[in-house]
């Protein structure tokens, strides 16, 4: 009968639409920006516990994951330094160097500065009968102008960075028949912090939580043609908790979650062999959304654009977590897990540290075990040196008994 039919047509028609519907979700799309040295943790005791650093204990590194955690300070000044390898298992000449100062005026504020600099070694530019253009040694640097951190009271601090970035790729060699150019940039991150006092069972514990909004700034172009990419803007929530287990131990456990800030690449239409164009020679948008937009647009879509809706955002959530034990304030032990969507850059590893104390200097190393895709940090010891200003007044003290 003919409502019979009519039925079965529809159930047909619906099950073609299912058919020709497409999770975009599961397909590769992983978010390129700018400078991406921006998102490498300078130090290694973040670094051995899987990268985690939002929401830690307090020290001389903090100003990197949030400022407004070294309002917790407990030095009056610390100075870091550090030297991260680079794919050292191909070349030897990729590194990034880090060095950063906190100092606190008094009780409730501290003020940090830093630079990082990202060597990309030597490369050669040649033309195409193979002559030789220009041998250039790209760099990027970023010098962290002023970080605050500022209690509000005994439980909660706010704090914001300021930051100036240089990325000179390509020495003014001309790339695609078009004159380079250095990109520039400034970025501000807003952060907060929040650490309560709290008992378990008989042990005192430390319950932090900490969020971080970084690298907010302009896009940057390296030539007058080409266009402005989004620089890493991206989210950083952490908590954790610190336990006195007895006077000598104390044992830590963090997590911490990053999703990037800027535009998804979205699906565009196919035609043929290639992409379909509108009037003014531009792709198709099948799903998602136009990814050219401003710095603050871009923002804000980041969190709903992907072209896979809801279910690939949350693929774009990275995620760590991290283990600390402290013998005596002198000697620690690291061990940390970093979580990334195989279709968003698939970094799947596990990380372990070291940390030593010896009255002025803490001396900080990691090392990274890859579980999937090769990694520019395996087979590769990083190291952190910091000097406490606070100590070297009680030593000097001491010595004088």
């Amino acid at each position: 009968n003919i409502p019979s039919l009519l039925s079965l047509l529809f159930l047909f028609n619906t099950q073609v639409k299912a058919q020709e519907e497409i999770n975009y979700s599961q397909f590769l799309n992983t978010i390129t920006t700018a400078v991406p040295f921006l998102m490498i943790g300078p130090d290694s005791r973040a670094g051995g516990m899987g990268d985690v650093g939002v929401a830690t204990t307090p020290d001389a590194n903090s100003a990197y994951w949030n400022n407004a955690k070294s309002a917790f300070l407990e030095q009056e000044q610390a100075l870091t330094i550090s030297y991260i390898p680079w794919l050292r298992s191909l070349v030897s000449d990729i590194y990034m160097a880090q060095a950063g100062y906190t100092w606190k005026p008094n009780e409730k504020m501290s003020v940090s500065h830093g630079l990082r600099y990202f060597s990309l070694g030597e490369i050669t530019f040649r033309g195409e009968d193979a002559s030789l253009l220009q041998i250039v040694n790209p760099n990027e640097l970023a010098i962290d102008i002023l970080g605050v951190g500022y209690k509000l009271n005994q439980r909660f601090s706010g704090g914001f960075g300021v930051r100036y970035i240089f990325s000179n790729l390509t020495s003014g060699a001309a790339v695609g028949g078009s004159d380079s150019k250095a990109g520039n940039a400034i970025a501000v991150d807003l952060n907060a912090f929040y650490k309560k006092p709290m008992s378990l069972g008989d042990k005192n514990a430390d319950y932090m939580f900490g969020i971080n909004v970084q690298n907010i700034g302009n896009k940057v172009s390296y030539s007058e043609s080409a266009e402005r990419d989004f620089i890493p803007m991206n989210l950083k929530l952490g908590t954790g908790i610190n336990i006195e287990i007895d006077a000598f131990n104390e044992f830590g456990i963090y997590m911490d979650i990053n999703k990037l800030l800027v535009p998804t690449p979205p699906a565009y239409k196919k035609e043929g062999n290639g992409f379909a164009e509108d009037a003014n020679g531009n792709y198709l948008i099948e799903s998602g959304m136009d990814p050219n937009v401003s710095t603050a647009q871009g923002l804000i879509q980041s969190f709903y654009d992907a072209p896979g809706g809801m279910s690939e955002e949350f693929n774009e959530i990275n995620w760590s977590v991290g283990a600390e034990y402290w013998y005596d304030q002198q000697f620690a032990l690291r061990l940390g897990y970093f979580y990334e969507n195989p279709n968003k850059g698939n970094r799947n590893h596990m990380t372990m540290g070291l940390g030593l104390k010896y009255q002025i200097f803490n001396l900080d190393f990691s090392y990274l075990v890859p579980f999937t895709q090769r990694n520019p940090l395996e087979n590769t010891l990083r190291f952190t040196m910091s000097f406490d200003f606070a100590d070297i007044k009680s030593v000097s003290e001491e010595s004088k008994y």
